[in-house]
């Protein structure tokens, strides 16, 4: 049978049309595909601005409750700014019945969570002897406390000059990276995990396996340990130390270790403190607490007179640096941000601001 020249260039012409309605689709759909792509980074965008708003949004929040604040006797943990009820002027002031979770703001809300820093050590201006005991109570190894001591305050200090047991930059260039020495005050404190001496398991407490810190640090064990044993921490230094702060730790919002490393008080004290300031129910951040408005208050909690003078240079009933973290939240988008204010007076400033 013989086909036909014509036969055969419709069969030619319907394989060259189905190529070409294939090759049509795929790139149809390539270029939906490569819109929704587009749609949706477009969005994104548009949603990183939003949050990035909302975010300073609840930071500007957090400074108008903090400087509503400022002229409150003491700061403490049953006030609006630590999330308590409220207490003082505030019970008929403006932030009353005010709620620092889901504050709506735009299309979106933000829920704000402060922090005061003065319940905290400030790293940048501990004494050798504070530091000494900090290291003492958490269980550092004897031979290990006048290295890591030492060293934080060369890391700290403008100097190159080394202290008996620290060290600067000529030893931490040594080290695989090589580093300098800082030289100045700390402003994060991870710095520490860059100090001489100081580990992951200190850094953080507890006891961590495979403990190296840094992946650059050189940490040996003391006589405490067993040989291979990991030490154990009670409590890790970023529990208790900051890099901002007045200085004075604030006995209103302290912890009972924070407390306890305070020179002069000892473990009857702190939780005679505590119990003071927590009120009748022994809850802490409830109506009924009995904030201290002034240090000397401390006699009549039952700290010893005797050591009023040694713990009085250490502590304050006011607190002036405030870690504000703000929740942002738009559509099914979330994102946390983190500032530090400090206040001075009626004034709030925001003084660091970032994307955790």
């Amino acid at each position: 049978m013989k086909i036909s020249r014509r036969k055969k260039n419709r069969g030619i012409a319907v394989i060259v049309a189905l190529v070409a309605v294939t090759v049509l689709t795929l790139l149809a759909g390539a270029f939906a595909y490569s819109m929704k792509v587009e749609t949706h980074l477009a969005q994104n965008a548009d949603n990183d601005e939003q949050l990035l708003w909302l975010g300073r949004a609840g930071v500007e929040l957090a400074s108008y409750v903090i400087s509503l604040d400022a002229n409150q006797p003491y700061d403490a943990l049953n006030q609006i700014w630590a999330g308590g009820p409220g207490a003082g002027s505030e019970t008929n002031g403006a932030l009353m019945g005010l709620s620092l979770d889901n504050y709506p703001v735009g299309d979106g809300t933000v829920t704000v969570k402060i922090i005061d820093l003065e319940r905290k050590i400030n790293i940048n201006s501990a004494s050798p002897p504070l530091l000494e005991q900090v290291l003492t109570a958490q269980g550092v190894d004897a031979s290990e406390i006048s290295v890591v001591s030492d060293s934080i305050l060369d890391w700290i200090d403008a100097d190159d000059g080394t202290r008996p047991a620290g060290a600067e930059s000529d030893y931490y260039q040594g080290l695989t990276p090589p580093y300098d020495a800082k030289n100045a005050p700390m402003d994060d404190i991870s710095e520490l995990l860059l100090v001489k001496g100081v580990t992951l398991a200190m850094f953080k407490g507890g006891s961590v396996t495979n403990d190296q810190g840094a992946a650059f640090q050189h940490h040996k064990l003391g006589f405490g340990n067993a040989p291979g044993q990991a030490p154990s921490y009670a409590f890790g230094l970023q529990d208790v130390f900051t890099p901002f702060s007045s200085g004075r730790i604030n006995i209103n919002t302290a912890g009972s270790t924070v407390l306890q490393l305070i020179p002069g008080v000892d473990t009857t004290s702190a939780e005679n403190i505590i119990k003071w300031r927590a009120g009748p129910d022994g809850q802490e951040g409830t109506e009924d607490d009995t904030p201290f408005t002034n240090p000397g208050q401390l006699l009549t909690a039952g700290v010893a007179p005797q050591a009023m003078q040694q713990i009085a240079s250490y502590i304050t009933t006011k607190s002036t640096t405030f870690e504000v973290h703000v929740t942002a939240k738009i559509g099914g988008y979330t994102r946390e941000y983190v500032a530090v204010i400090w206040r001075n007076g009626p004034n709030a400033q925001v003084v660091r601001f970032y994307w955790n």
